[in-house]
């Protein structure tokens, strides 16, 4: 099934998309046995939000085997990870928004996105489809020439964190089997990635089970699988697609701050 999360007037809601252009409200609490009803709005008539109320999201960094081979850099031995706040994230249909003044290369990377739902410590790799909810499109937003501004300290945080650079959505789909799934990235109609998660260096639930013995993973956790070749600079005025077949399209135009 297709989650998703929408405001329609002051209320926030969620539900299932049911196939015909309208979404089945639940009720309750998304990860712990929601209840259906008997409701239904079209989309048309609501703002979609983040498919999920995430307190951040978790990215990896240098997990893509072409990558790596292509780069000459050496496979990591363990997850390589930073942390985007709260405050970056956004959903389909928002404005990507381009920090000028900030930055003068801002760039996309399509990802597939793993939404935990259950709470997660120290767990192995077999247990940890256990505790994922399901599977989500991400665009890990990136302001490259800031991340490397100072040679003493790579700006991550700062680099991967302005408004609306943690985008994900449009729905989290809690019925795929990810090592089946293919990422491509479209800017302005051109594609430009097109990775199949077999490419990544740790696998997700390898990832899950990694991150899981350095921090407890909590219901709502948003974890970006890392990037592959073929990430763009964006220019304000461009459209930005990711597609993860099975799961959706995630679709945003970049604007001025």
């Amino acid at each position: 099934m297709k989650y998703v999360r929408f405001k329609q007037g002051n209320q926030v809601g969620f539900g299932v998309l049911n196939g015909k252009g309208s979404i089945r409200v639940l009720e309750g609490a998304m990860f712990d046995g929601p209840r259906p009803t008997n409701i239904t709005v079209p989309i048309a008539d609501v703002k979609l939000l983040p498919p999920c109320d995430a307190s951040a999201m978790i990215a990896l960094w240098n997990n893509s085997k072409v990558q790596i081979a292509k780069l000459n850099r050496e496979t990591p031995r363990e997850v390589l990870y930073f942390l985007k706040p709260r405050s970056c994230l956004a959903t389909h249909g928002d404005e990507i928004i381009y920090p000028h003044g900030q930055t003068e290369r801002v760039v996309m990377e399509g990802e597939l996105g793993i939404v935990i739902g259950r709470v997660c410590k120290g767990i192995s790799a077999e247990e940890a489809r256990n505790y994922i909810f399901g599977y989500t499109v991400v665009n890990d937003v990136t302001a490259q020439d800031t991340v490397g501004r100072d040679k003493t300290f790579p700006q991550y945080t700062r680099g991967k964190g302005f408004d609306t650079f943690g985008i994900f959505g449009p729905a989290i789909e809690t019925g795929v089997n990810p090592m089946e799934l293919t990422i491509q990235s479209f800017l302005n109609g051109e594609l430009c990635q097109d990775y199949p998660v077999t490419d990544l260096a740790f696998n997700p639930f390898q990832i899950v089970a990694l991150l899981s013995h350095n921090m407890t993973l909590h219901p709502g956790d948003i974890i970006a699988c890392g990037t592959s070749l073929g990430v763009q600079p964006m220019s304000c005025g461009d459209t930005v697609e990711i597609k993860i077949a099975g799961i959706g399209t995630l679709t945003n135009r970049v604007a001025l701050q």
